[in-house]
């Protein structure tokens, strides 16, 4: 038996401690000293934290205001946006239909098609073969206005027996893996900053959850308890800010 893989936790670093906190806060937004403080409550540095903003800024990752307060760029207002959707996501019914999406417009260069492809997989897309894109038909497409110009959409039924074909298009059982991973990590996890490290690697594969229907699920499928694990986090890490900076200065979170 294969052990379980390594949970995909990056260490904390300056930029990654300032972008989680603002992917995590609405709005996407704070006076600097308010990230200061709670940068380095995690342990680093002022300087570190400081020069961060400013490369952050000159790469188009953070725009600033004129009150000495930074907030996310439109580009990661919209991935804030779809970290929310997939924290607050949940199967909803199913009869066993799935959605298609036929790509009838190619792509104008790499770049492009990277970009496009990567839209379909954040829409809980998968690739049965090239330029065909399926999923079960539980969950609303979104897909940005751009990406669904240069499809065709319509729904059908696998002669194949379902669960074989998510398999193969999802792996379910090696996202449940990396996800018992993440929770026996942040489970021992002996700090406010481990834990906020593993937080942020929860939030980034709930993002690749393919939101599957119950029954195409493995036995104990831990879409709920990672979930409810990072809820926990969040609150917590609420406390730990607000015992550093007073609630009267706290974004609303």
């Amino acid at each position: 038996m294969s052990a379980a893989p390594s949970p995909p936790v990056r260490t904390l670093t300056a930029r990654s401690a300032i972008l989680s906190v603002l992917l995590g806060t609405h709005p996407a937004q704070a006076p600097v000293g308010w990230i200061v403080r709670v940068g380095t409550g995690l342990g680093l540095q002022e300087s570190a934290l400081r020069a961060a903003l400013t490369r952050m800024v000159a790469a188009g990752d953070l725009e600033r205001g004129a009150d000495a307060t930074y907030r996310l760029s439109a580009r990661l207002a919209e991935r804030q946006r779809r970290q929310d959707v997939a924290i607050e996501q949940h199967p909803g019914s199913w009869a066993g239909g799935w959605q298609l999406a036929i790509v009838m417009i190619g792509a104008a260069d790499s770049t492009d098609r990277a970009a496009f492809r990567e839209s379909l997989r954040l829409a809980r897309f998968g690739e049965l073969r090239e330029g065909v894109w399926c999923r079960p038909d539980n969950i609303a497409v979104d897909l940005p206005e751009t990406s669904r110009r240069r499809l065709s959409l319509f729904t059908g039924r696998p002669e194949e027996p379902p669960a074989t074909l998510a398999q193969r298009l999802f792996q379910p059982d090696r996202w449940a893996e990396r996800a018992r991973a993440l929770l026996t990590a942040f489970d021992e996890a002996d700090s406010i900053a481990a834990r906020f490290e593993v937080a942020a690697a929860m939030v980034r594969h709930l993002l690749d959850d393919p939101v599957l229907p119950p029954e195409l699920l493995p036995d104990d499928w831990p879409g709920s308890e990672i979930r409810a694990r990072y809820a926990g986090f969040r609150t917590e890490f609420y406390l730990f800010a607000k015992n550093l900076i007073g609630e009267q200065d706290l974004p609303t979170g």
